[in-house]
């Protein structure tokens, strides 16, 4: 019953309508995120799958279940959806031992004492908590008291499970850590998974398939390649990437697009197109080099970010400013000259009235 299937949902809070329309599949097994910036709808959706929130309109189905359709006047509560959920919140009792908080749903199932004590054992080792069992949340790290809530989704052994910004109150390196237990949890699980987040890294390292939310509609829907290779709209492309992506604003002209203090080669079916055109380029993809190279574009260093495998570069010509990434720690005086180049290949080029992709950029 892995599969979940979403038909023409609609959810309005007054006038404000916060999803239009969604049509969305999640495949049996599949892990699916969805992303977008706050109020656009992706808590909101998640929430009515779990059946917290109920949809103005349209049916949500699980596997071969429907669980709610407003025309058919369908409504299945959540505690009889058979879903994992996890908030960003921990909701671990405080006055329960770890052991308690991840087997009290079980035994409410009215599941035997070796079974509860087998499912335990096994939750507690695949979150690294052996040992754990009789501690009570207060004697636990945050990052500990996550991997508790996870345990306890691990135990019950849904089919499905629900995420909501799980890692969001976890300091940078608790992150890391967690998003691996919860790759591996969907895989030894295999479960089907819908993570709601803001943060894009969680998104491309665990997903299989990445929805980008805006103002209630799917703006854009792929793998994490896709999503960050071939972005569908300026939405997308901005909102994906750290640093950002570069948009270089121009007019086509004697074969490349005129961005004043710069110029962007562009590939042949838009050579002709004429007007006016939005180049984006993400920073790892603009070539640098220190020494200067015939028909290579000179800018000079402004801003140096070493994050210590990679430097973030801020480099100005005339009025254009762009974002670089380079490999290595990289140390330059401010002012240093360096010689850029584009490759139309790496490249997306987009509408400006539209604003949606003209072509799909070949990485």
């Amino acid at each position: 019953m892995g599969q979940i299937r979403l038909d023409g949902i609609v959810k309005s809070y007054g006038k404000e309508v916060v999803v239009k329309n969604l049509d969305l599949t999640v495949q049996s097994g599949e892990f699916l995120t969805i992303l977008g910036p706050s109020g656009c709808g992706k808590t909101t959706t998640l929430r009515m799958i779990a059946g917290l929130e109920e949809p103005d309109e349209g049916s949500i189905q699980l596997g071969d279940r429907m669980v709610f359709s407003r025309s058919d006047g369908v409504v299945i509560p959540p505690e009889a959806r058979g879903l994992g959920l996890i908030f960003q919140s921990y909701a671990l009792w405080p006055h329960m031992t770890v052991a308690k908080n991840i087997t009290l749903a079980l035994k409410e199932k009215k599941l035997s004492k070796t079974e509860i004590a087998a499912r335990l054992e096994n939750a507690l080792d695949l979150v690294q908590l052996t040992g754990y069992a009789e501690r009570y949340p207060s004697e636990l790290s945050g990052g500990q008291q996550q991997r508790v809530a996870v345990a306890r989704l691990i135990a019950l052994r849904p089919t499905i499970l629900l995420m909501d910004e799980p890692l969001s109150n976890l300091d940078a390196k608790l992150r890391t850590e967690m998003r691996a237990s919860l790759k591996r949890l969907h895989r030894d699980l295999e479960a089907t998974t819908v993570y709601v987040t803001h943060d894009q890294i969680e998104a491309l390292t665990l997903s299989d398939r990445v929805i980008i939310m805006n103002k209630g509609e799917i703006m854009q829907e792929g793998t994490p390649f896709e999503i960050y290779h071939h972005p569908a709209n300026i939405f997308v492309a901005e909102f994906i990437g750290d640093p950002g992506i570069n948009l270089f604003h121009g007019t086509i002209a004697n074969g490349a697009l005129d961005c004043g203090d710069i110029s962007i080669p562009l590939p042949e079916n838009l050579v002709d197109r004429g007007g006016k055109l939005i180049a984006a380029i993400r920073p790892e993809k603009v070539l640098v080099s220190e020494a200067e190279k015939p028909g290579w574009q000179k800018v000079n260093t402004e801003i140096l970010q070493p994050t210590g495998a990679d430097t973030i570069l801020q480099v100005k010509t005339g009025d254009v400013t762009l974002t670089l990434l380079q490999p290595g720690f990289i140390t330059l005086p401010e002012g240093s000259p360096l010689w850029i180049s584009f490759v139309p290949d790496t490249i997306s080029y987009f509408d400006p009235e539209t604003q949606d992709n003209l072509r799909e950029a070949a990485v």
